[in-house]
């Protein structure tokens, strides 16, 4: 079994995408972010970055005492070694998909989640701020476009490396992006939103977090963007 500490962001979703994808059993122990659950003690003792996903399997590939784990990308690259499946087993294919589930969690992640800070919850809109992201959001779109032009996913068959960058794409039209402007992009999205395995994992934003509208009141803003290394306890 595995403890899934877990809420409704993109990070969230590419954990559940991947277990319900597998069938590995697992219980969902939402974390509040609006509300600081990230902040919380235990949690910390799990996730010491105070970021949602993090997770412990209690049943581990080589037996032994848990194991738990934070960051989204080491989670994915764990939980698919532990299972064997969607990363490649030869050498050359471990390397496509490990690049970029690398690009995932050093651009496009970083760079979308700037881009909705700036254009969306930011109360001073600083037009430098917003073109910045909003500009780098787009050409890693139109990295991501032409690296599908010739191929159905990321890396050749669908991976880790493809449930890394979904959920970064579905708030498309909150980051000043159109699919049209990406055939390539669009179709892949297309194939993964139609994904059941998918359709499971968002259906869980109704269950834990019903109403999902981002950022809704002051004391949310504060708790989640006005923290300092005093959380850290």
């Amino acid at each position: 079994m595995i403890d899934l500490y877990y809420w409704t962001t993109p990070n969230g979703h590419k954990v559940t995408m991947f277990l319900e994808e597998t069938g590995l059993a697992y219980k969902v122990i939402p974390i509040n972010i609006g509300k600081g659950e990230q902040f919380q003690a235990d949690f910390l003792k799990v996730a010491p970055n105070n970021r949602i996903p993090a997770m412990v399997d209690h049943a581990p590939k080589t037996g032994g005492a848990p194991i738990s784990l934070f960051e989204s990308g080491a989670m994915l690259l764990y939980l698919a070694d532990k299972t064997g499946k969607f990363i490649p087993q030869d050498e050359r294919g471990r390397a496509e998909v490990l690049q970029w589930l690398f690009w995932q969690m050093g651009g496009l992640g970083p760079m979308a989640g700037q881009n909705h800070h700036f254009k969306t919850y930011a109360v001073d809109k600083i037009p430098y701020a917003i073109d910045r992201y909003v500009n780098e959001t787009n050409r890693l779109y139109g990295v991501l476009n032409k690296r599908l032009a010739d191929r159905e996913y990321v890396a050749g068959a669908y991976s880790i490396a493809d449930m890394a960058s979904y959920p970064w794409i579905v708030p498309y039209e909150r980051q000043g992006q159109n699919l049209d402007d990406f055939p390539h992009l669009k179709r892949w999205f297309e194939a993964i939103k139609a994904k059941p395995a998918t359709e499971r994992a968002y259906a869980l934003t109704a269950k834990y977090n019903p109403g999902h509208a981002g950022v809704r009141t002051e004391e949310e803003r504060r708790i989640l963007f006005g923290q300092t290394a005093s959380v850290v306890r």
